[in-house]
């Protein structure tokens, strides 16, 4: 079995001439350590392991304005050789300490980040929250929160590492159906939003905020029964999912905040469609119901200010130059409505911010023949890339002049 891959972060054409090697720190060092951080699952007491990776960081962070298209920021050059923006990718795998490893570009994760906050412009308080599911790694959380991001949490160690990496816990939304009453505490003493699911959830979610001595902000989670028209496995928004709150138990969930004002604030409505959505009108849609559910739920009293539409914004798979919507596009469709409300807008994305920023490198190791098929065989595996085994994802494979489907190991 392969290695596990590391990491690399590339930010300019002169990462060669600056590299330096990344480690963890203490949870002791988090601007936010004041704040009771139980630490990680299996996490020896005393200092953290260092990394095994290195990054090349350039002293020039300056970042070209103009290029906030959701390109890809790898290309084969006229020598034949895959670049990372102006890097030679075989140099970066001369250097590494282990291989295989994912190769990132600062730059562009800037540039997609760059493209949501122009897009948001005009949209006062608004929150880009970055879906830490899409990429946990820490150097990439630590640069989206400089870049100015929220983050949006499914687990507790996901709530864990957005602490660790300093995100500010205001800027946080822990959702899911199955939140755990520990991680609810923690959340609770951090001060992140929390997303209602259910009765359950609720009833958790004030035991937290009895434990934490804190009054708990939350947002109820809607399911609106809209088709995001993507595969079904992350469809997350029509009446069959089991996310969210149907609307007609609406009245039961503001009852329940009611009666819980010493554990329980409503600051809004979140809603969250799917993912790899290329229908912007999909967003519209939604927003138009949910923006009707707020209005109904201030007519009983609740200052309700935020409005979570959610993620799922679809990317360029297959790298055909497919014209799909951009985040402006996806914004847009939403502007009016937000704004006719008077509202602070909260999106949720992730692949859209992480996927066109990175590749990962393998090496050949042999060749072999079954008699009818040729097999190139690298040092990868499902270990480093499990989503075309798991449900026959589609992957790009470049190398040179072979562009192929990836399906475990490359069969040519």
């Amino acid at each position: 079995m392969a290695a596990a891959a590391t990491s690399h972060l590339v930010s300019s054409p002169a990462c060669r001439r600056h590299r330096r090697t990344l480690t963890n720190h203490r949870l002791s060092q988090n601007p936010v350590a004041r704040i009771p951080v139980a630490p990680l699952k299996g996490a020896a007491a005393g200092p953290l392991k260092r990394l095994q990776l290195r990054a090349a960081v350039s002293q020039n962070t300056a970042v070209d304005q103009q290029a906030t298209a959701f390109k890809h920021c790898f290309s084969k050059s006229r020598d034949g050789f895959l670049y990372c923006e102006d890097v030679k990718v075989e140099d970066v795998m001369e250097s590494v300490e282990r291989r295989p490893f994912y190769l990132y570009s600062k730059r562009q994760i800037t540039r997609n980040v760059e493209a949501y906050r122009e897009a948001l412009e005009g949209l006062e308080g608004a929150v880009i929250g970055y879906a830490i599911k899409a990429n946990n790694n820490l150097k990439i959380l630590e640069h989206l929160r400089g870049l100015g991001c929220g983050a949006v949490l499914v687990s507790g160690n996901e709530l864990r590492l957005a602490l660790r990496a300093g995100f500010d816990p205001t800027r946080c939304i822990f959702n899911g159906n199955g939140k755990l009453l520990e991680d609810l505490v923690l959340a609770a003493q951090a001060g992140v939003f929390v997303n209602v699911d259910s009765e359950f959830d609720l009833e958790n979610i004030v035991a937290a905020a009895r434990i934490a001595g804190k009054k708990v902000n939350v947002l109820l989670r809607i399911n609106p029964d809209v088709d995001p028209q993507v595969h079904p496995y992350v469809a997350t928004g029509n009446k069959n999912s089991k996310f969210g709150i149907r609307n007609e138990k609406l009245q039961w969930f503001l009852d329940a905040v009611k009666s819980h004002p010493n554990e329980l604030k409503l600051v809004g409505a979140h809603c969250h469609l799917g993912s790899t959505i290329t229908k912007v009108d999909i967003f519209r849609d939604a927003a138009a119901l949910m923006v009707n559910y707020i209005d109904l739920i201030r007519e009983q009293g609740f200052e309700v200010n935020y409005l979570n539409i959610g993620g799922g914004l679809g990317i360029d798979y297959y790298h055909t130059g497919a014209v799909l919507p951009m985040p402006r596009d996806l914004i847009d469709t939403v502007r009016e409505l937000v704004l006719s409300r008077n509202l602070k807008l909260i999106i949720e994305p992730g692949r859209s911010l992480i996927a066109n920023t990175c590749c990962l490198v393998n090496r050949v190791t042999g060749v072999k023949t079954n008699g009818t098929k040729n097999f190139i065989v690298i040092d990868g595996s499902m270990a480093e890339l499990i989503r075309p085994s798991l449900y026959d994802a589609y992957q790009v494979n470049k190398h040179n002049n072979i562009i192929c489907s990836l399906s475990y190991k490359i069969d040519l």
